[in-house]
């Protein structure tokens, strides 16, 4: 008899593990448990009011058929003068692309500027997602480690060396990053932008958690190059992501290199979704009240986390995540995290996912849900160490 056909090598990437982590919290859940979810990169709360009754109002008088695939005119626009507002950048509505989430600009960003084989050098830790995308693509993801001297962040030098020992066609950098929290200064972001210009590489923005920074204003790599892709979306500080809507900014010149590869792929971000992100907008009132929130989770868990053990943590200037040192533990990442989730009702993510080398000795907490939330998780692991 024949052989079964097997699946794609591109197929062979490891799952993203938060997500695991999320299905043993609800298979808990399930069996009565109350689970406190500080594993998940998302907000606690909904979109904001005007976006739901945007989204309401859509689908009485809108037939919510496709947009153009670069999204409509209406949203484009709206997010070009939010760059007005928020960095005095002048910035042209027709090198904005609405996308299906930032993975969908991910997606779109690996497809559209390099070639199988490429080299595009990724900070570690960081996003797992990034290193998986770019694997199923037939790119290759070059680990750059940073370290608590450069506030986990790469340096000019770090990317020139990375380049001579492996030919990089490309560099990815967050601030506030994930899962550190961490953030580029503005100096720091322009010789980064000047570095990859002089070697000739591409270099892509994620601006995700833009909007969520508590201890420096967040800079774009627009203010410094137009030869930027800054990837941002709704999902963060927006509060919507299950929306799935994104945005990316391009060149003028690739905005057709861009739209072909949108029209086939997706060919346009959800409809519903992109008349509620127009009305995201006027949800400020509602955005920077969730922003004190996590301010305020943020100071709780700096304050109570080293009562349970968790005393090495990474400065955190922005998005609302905190990245620990367990090495003192003598456990594993993944089994700490485990242990934690059965025995404390606490989900958190092993720093595995975000670091393969270095990940065994490191945890992440989300602090994305109420203060009451939070407060309880803190109650618990202090608890929980107590009695180990």
């Amino acid at each position: 008899t024949a052989q079964p056909l097997a699946p794609s090598h591109r197929s062979e990437i490891d799952g993203f593990m938060v997500m695991d982590v999320m299905n043993a919290a609800a298979e808990l859940e399930r069996e009565g448990r109350h689970v406190i979810h500080m594993e998940v990169g998302q907000p606690g709360t909904p979109a904001p009011k005007a976006a739901r009754e945007a989204l309401r109002s859509a689908l009485e008088s809108d037939n919510l058929g496709y947009t153009l695939a670069l999204g409509s005119d209406r949203l484009r626009q709206r997010i070009a003068k939010h760059y007005g507002e928020t960095h005095n950048v002048d910035l042209d509505p027709a090198r904005v692309i609405v996308t299906s989430g930032s993975s969908g600009a991910f997606i779109l960003a690996f497809t559209a500027l390099f070639d199988a084989g490429n080299r595009i050098a990724l900070p570690s830790p960081g996003y797992p997602c990034y290193r998986q995308i770019l694997k199923t693509l037939d790119l290759v993801p070059e680990l750059v480690t940073t370290s608590e001297a450069g506030r986990w962040m790469p340096t000019a030098e770090d990317i020139e060396s990375a380049h001579l020992k492996a030919h990089l066609n490309g560099l990815l950098v967050a601030s506030p990053a994930n899962p550190t929290g961490t953030m580029l200064q503005p100096e720091r972001l322009s010789e980064l932008i000047d570095a990859c210009h002089r070697l000739g590489l591409w270099f892509i923005s994620d601006e995700i958690y833009h909007g969520l920074n508590y201890e420096m204003p967040a800079a774009t790599a627009l203010s410094y190059s137009a030869e930027a892709i800054v990837i941002n979306s709704f999902s963060k500080y927006f509060s919507m992501t299950g929306w799935r809507v994104g945005w990316m900014v391009v060149p003028e010149r690739l905005v057709r290199v861009f739209e072909r590869l949108a029209q086939n792929l997706f060919i346009c971000a959800p409809a519903a979704s992109q008349a509620a992100a127009l009305a995201a907008f006027d949800g400020d009132d509602e955005l920077e009240a969730n922003k004190r929130t996590y301010a305020e989770n943020r100071d709780l868990l700096l304050r109570e986390l080293p009562k349970a053990g968790f005393e090495k943590i990474v400065p955190a200037d922005g998005a609302f995540y905190l990245y620990c040192d367990i090495s003192d533990f003598g456990l594993p990442s993944p089994e700490l995290a485990g242990r934690i989730l059965e025995e404390a009702g606490v989900a958190i993510t092993p720093g595995v996912d975000f670091d393969p080398v270095r990940g065994q000795d490191y945890v992440r907490f989300s602090y994305a849900r109420s203060n009451a939330d939070i407060a309880e998780a803190a109650r618990r692991l202090i608890e929980w160490r107590q009695k180990i």
